[in-house]
């Protein structure tokens, strides 16, 4: 019997601070719901617009899989292992952070918001060496199909984690139906529309609306409107 736990747009944490425009599916810094903290191994989902010219200091973190995906505009990395980098609409760039890195990102653009999710995973091993990956996509091989972005494998599509987790993305017409199958018994999946509107089972969900799906075998999509979705298949034991 799937479980499902809905999580409406209007319901996410919300800091405006000028400079940063965040929107919180989880607990993240001062907003707190204690029926909020994570889904399994998925710690953060932040959905950021970050002003022209801004970003964020340099700042530390540990043993976490970090994923950055920009949605409109650029990023601008430094990290402590050398890396400087600018992620574009398009790329998707993690960081397992491990026994501990430095990083600042910041709005390149002059004249131009960006727009972009952060998620933050906990790994299934800690202390590892920190590591940085960078790649561009293809958005078009997300076209009525699920494309990957993200696994556990260095060999498979997309980026790779130390974690037992799949993500991927999809452009959906209206009327366009699709099955998602998952790949590891005892993950949940955690779909998040980006834009559009889409059919869950049956559960019609809206721009930024959030579910979280347990004991499931397959999961149907019904796009209502031309819809953008982002599935994270993720571990739920920590």
């Amino acid at each position: 019997m799937k479980n499902i736990i809905l999580h409406k747009a209007n319901t996410r944490g919300h800091a405006n601070h000028g400079w940063l425009n965040a929107y919180h599916s989880f607990s993240f810094a001062s907003w707190y719901n204690p029926e909020r903290v994570q889904f399994g191994v998925l710690r953060v989902l932040n959905d950021d617009t970050v002003a022209s010219g801004m970003g964020f200091g340099t700042h530390p973190h540990d043993n976490m899989e970090i994923i950055t995906i920009p949605l409109e505009g650029d990023l601008a990395h430094k990290d402590s292992m050398g890396n400087a980098e600018t992620i574009k609409t398009g790329d998707i760039q993690v960081m397992s952070a491990g026994t501990g890195i430095q990083h600042s990102e910041f709005n390149p653009n002059a004249d131009h918001h960006t727009k972009l999710f952060q998620i933050w995973l906990f790994p299934k091993v800690r202390n590892v060496a920190p590591r940085y990956q960078q790649i561009t996509l293809d958005t078009s091989d997300r076209h009525n199909k699920l494309q990957q972005i993200l696994s556990p494998d260095a060999d498979d599509a997309g980026v790779w984690i130390y974690q037992d987790a799949w993500f991927h993305m999809g452009n959906l017409d209206k009327g366009t139906t699709i099955d998602y199958n998952r790949k590891k018994v005892g993950n949940g999946l955690y779909v998040f529309v980006i834009k559009g509107s889409v059919k869950v089972d049956g559960q019609e969900l809206e721009q930024r609306d959030g579910l979280g799906i347990t004991d499931f075998d397959k999961v149907s999509f019904e796009a209502t409107s031309d819809t953008e979705v982002l599935l994270m298949e993720v571990p739920m034991e920590q």
